[in-house]
């Protein structure tokens, strides 16, 4: 049997252990040592397995993902989300469809603290559920916005998904970061674009909320102002050049630590189970990566990367057009694959051909995370889709997929605008770095 034979029947056995739910990274190390056993033998995967494992969780890189996730822990236990929702509810509230905005500038600015995009959507869907149902809201508009905005938490930075593509693809944490600072505004922005849409056309669907004084919105805006300088701070301080990521992780880390000790908002068993969480969720992150290091050998022993690429170069599309395909791939996997699986399984075959094309790799990683936040709501996976359910009990499954679908629109809309003028991705990292 041919190496290419073993690689193809590898990938299919994935694809089979992922949709029967096995956990990806148990799924990946299992084909990844097997495959690589097979092809060159039982010391080769055995020794992979301790030279990879070793250097992975040794890297620097990485110390990015604890301290962001615990950063957005923090920031929810000390209810900031809260404070982020009232602050864009009092602006924007009294404006039809002004809840589901505010929501959506609340996803946004949680994400911006969280990087996680099931954090935001869990977070601000019990923040914000009960009050849109208390005005009567549409339920489908409700829930789809709640669901939608949360994607927001993979390409707002610090975003985890940046993180995985920068240490699969050896790009630059920094830049990518950057690079989905307007991306992820131009998303917000559509996304209240599509709540302004939907209440223009069903009025029903989004009342207007009460107006509120300027002394209330003074008011909520302060009540704010502390997490905003958080998001300048971490961000910005990696723009400006004052912090590398990972010095920017720490400091944005413990900024929110303090903020919640000096204003009693969190206490130590607060803390402790909000670094019990970010252990678990890095533990879970760690294991995929460390997974991926041990398939990636086996598909390039095999050669199914240039299999792939071959056959891609060899429709000899114009390079927009093989990239559109790539994006078509992603999009289809997306509703059936979690977000990580997806980048560990294709980038190995996807990315070299990327790179034979001259296609700048900060602005496919944007495209590709923006594609990955579709497959977040869309059937049947949709996770942020079951994450929104778990909150409104009362809704119908349906009704919320039916929900998320102006708000799909829209992304799709946002991805074929970042692939039309690529300086949306680029302008910030070549501003920084040159």
């Amino acid at each position: 049997m041919s190496s290419e034979t073993i690689g193809v029947i590898g990938v299919g056995v994935l694809l089979v252990l992922l949709m029967l739910r096995v956990p990806v990274a148990f799924a990946m190390f299992l084909v990844g040592f097997l495959g690589i056993w097979i092809v060159s033998g039982w010391a080769a995967a055995m020794g992979l397995l301790a030279s990879e494992s070793f250097t992975l969780a040794s890297s620097p890189e990485l110390v990015v993902v604890p301290l962001f996730i615990l950063m957005g822990n923090v920031a929810s236990a000390t209810g900031m989300s809260r404070q982020l929702y009232d602050a864009a509810y009092a602006i924007v509230g009294h404006i039809r469809g002004g809840l589901a905005s505010a929501t959506v500038i609340g996803c946004g600015g949680f994400a911006a603290l969280s990087g996680s995009s099931v954090a935001s959507a869990l977070t601000m869907g019990k923040v914000s559920l009960a009050q849109m149902e208390r005005f009567d809201y549409d339920k489908r508009l409700s829930t789809g916005v709640v669901a939608a905005g949360g994607t927001l938490g993979i390409l707002i930075p610090p975003s985890t998904g940046f993180v995985i593509f920068a240490i699969l693809t050896e790009q630059s944490i920094g830049r990518l970061f950057l690079a989905g600072v307007l991306p992820g505004l131009l998303l917000l922005t559509m996304f209240v674009a599509t709540v302004s849409f939907i209440c223009w056309l069903r009025p029903k669907a989004g009342p207007r909320g009460p107006k509120t004084g300027v002394g209330e919105k003074v008011r909520a805006v302060g009540g704010a102002l502390p997490i905003l300088l958080v998001i300048v701070l971490t961000i910005g301080g990696i723009y400006g050049g004052f912090f590398s990521p990972v010095e920017a992780a720490g400091v944005g880390a413990g900024s929110v630590i303090l903020y919640g000790f000096v204003t009693r908002t969190l206490g130590f068993s607060a803390l402790f189970a909000s670094a019990r969480d970010s252990v678990v969720t890095t533990a879970t992150v760690m294991l995929i990566l460390i997974a991926a290091h041990m398939i990636n050998p086996f598909l390039a022993l095999s050669h199914v990367p240039t299999a792939v690429g071959e056959a891609l170069i060899g429709l000899d599309l114009p390079v927009i057009g093989t990239l559109i395909v790539i994006l078509l791939v992603y999009m289809v996997l997306g509703c059936f694959l979690e977000g990580f699986a997806m980048l560990v399984l294709t980038l190995p075959i996807f990315f070299p051909v990327i790179l034979s094309l001259g296609i700048d790799p900060i602005w496919f990683g944007v495209l590709v995370v923006l594609t990955l936040e579709m497959g977040l709501i869309s059937p049947p996976v949709g996770i942020n889709v079951f994450i929104v359910k778990s909150v409104a009990r009362d809704v119908p499954l349906g009704d919320i997929f039916r929900g998320v679908i102006p708000f799909w629109i829209a992304m799709l809309l946002t991805l074929a605008i970042l692939i039309a003028f690529p300086k949306l991705s680029l302008f910030l990292p070549q501003t920084m770095f040159g």
